[in-house]
Formats: C-alpha cells, structure tokens, sequence
C-alpha cells in the first residue's frame, strides 16, 4: 500500500477532535495524512494549529476568484511550512489556475495545486439547476483538460469519473473524495465508491471522512487497511 495516498477529512473545528483523528488513524501499515478544509480553517483556532503542525498535510480550500486575489491568497499562506496540497476551483477558469500554479512554485517547489472539477455532492439533475447545459463525466473532462493545460499538479474528482479522465491523462495525480466503506451511509455525498473500487479505477489518491472519523477511529482504521488488502 506504498503507493496509495490516503487522506482522512478532518471536518471539524474541535481541536480535540482533530488531534484524536490525527492520532488514530496512524498506522505502521498505512500513511495516512490529514486534509482541512474551511470549517477548521475558519475556526478560531484553526490556522494558528496548522501553522505549528510538525506533519504534512492538505489545506482543501477550493480557492475561487480573479487571478489577482487568488495569488494573493496563495501567498498569504507560505508561512505553513508543512501544508503539502492546496485545492483551487476550475469555475476559477484557466487564468487564474495557471497564475495559482505559478506563484506556488515561487513559494515553495514542492508545493502541489490540485484542481477541482465537480462537487461528489452534485449530479446531472444538480447540474442543471445552475445552468450548465453538459452532464457531469463531460464537464469533468472539461475542467481536467484546463487543470492539465494550466500545469496545475493534479485533479480532483469523484472515482466514478477517474477512470475516464486517467484513460485521457495517463499520468496525471487524480485525487478523489466521496469515499466511503463498504456498508456506510452516503450521507450528502451523490457520486461515492469504496477505497478499493477507486483504486480499480486508476487513481492516484483518496480521500475519506466519515467512514473513519464517525466513532471508533481506530477501529475504522483497521476496516480501511483489512478492507484494501482483501
């Protein structure tokens, strides 16, 4: 499982709760690093953590704005010296992707940005509501054609379109949420699998919340490692 990026979604605001995921879901048999997203971010206490924390990790704010105000943003958080990932929108379009991958290169060399295509929380039926004329797996190859042209480092998308956008870009990083263990609820997520189908499906990452933070995290940690091994 040397290969396999695994990140568990810390979805909280508790820094209790963060520090016991963190904690739990280490393994000597799976890496497993954590991702943040607004929630913690926002929170009172957030940035001062992650500008302490002694491990890698994924800052998933899905930054969407003008060129300008989106490298500013970027810039803004050089100081976390440990955050690895930093999700942007493709809505943002191709300026302001290529501008976000350019300055993270000024800031730091081994900083990856990861474009996103659509949310695992629509579908065609969501889609639609807000005006886009094309279904979900064609706006998906949209977005990853402008993510790949911007040189962005890699894309975000649900496993059910991976196979499709990894046939069209044999090596590009294809990271995907919306994953669930077998059995759990789906919760708000439309367009979810489990570790093992989307890793079938070729992709170079997961990433999961619930399935491991929802009670016994040690425990779900054990499913998650018995469960790619089967």
């Amino acid at each position: 499982m040397k290969n396999r990026n695994i990140f568990v979604a810390c979805d909280t605001s508790n820094i209790k709760k963060i520090n016991k995921i963190i904690s739990q879901t280490r393994s000597k048999k799976l890496k497993i690093i954590p991702k943040f997203g607004l929630q913690f971010f926002y929170s009172k206490h957030g940035r001062g953590f992650l500008e302490k924390i002694q491990y890698d990790f994924w800052l998933d704010l899905k930054i969407n704005d003008i060129p300008q105000t989106a490298i500013s943003a970027i810039d803004s958080l050089k100081d976390l010296k440990k955050c690895k990932y930093i999700t942007v929108h493709a809505n943002g379009g191709f300026e302001m992707l290529k501008a976000v991958q350019k300055k993270s290169k000024i800031i730091n060399k081994n900083l990856k940005i990861l474009g996103v295509t659509v949310l695992t929380s629509l579908n065609n039926k969501s889609l639609n509501k807000i005006g886009h004329t094309k279904n979900v797996e064609q706006l998906v190859l949209r977005q990853a054609a402008l993510i790949k042209k911007s040189g962005c480092d890699g894309i975000v998308c649900s496993a059910q379109e991976a196979l499709m956008v990894r046939k069209k870009y044999k090596k590009m990083l294809i990271i995907t949420p919306g994953i669930r263990l077998p059995g759990d609820s789906s919760n708000d997520q439309l367009r979810i699998m489990t570790p093992k189908e989307a890793f079938k499906n070729k992709v170079s990452g997961i990433v999961i919340g619930r399935s491991l933070t929802n009670g016994d995290i040690k425990n779900n940690t054990k499913k998650l490692i018995d469960h790619l091994n089967q």
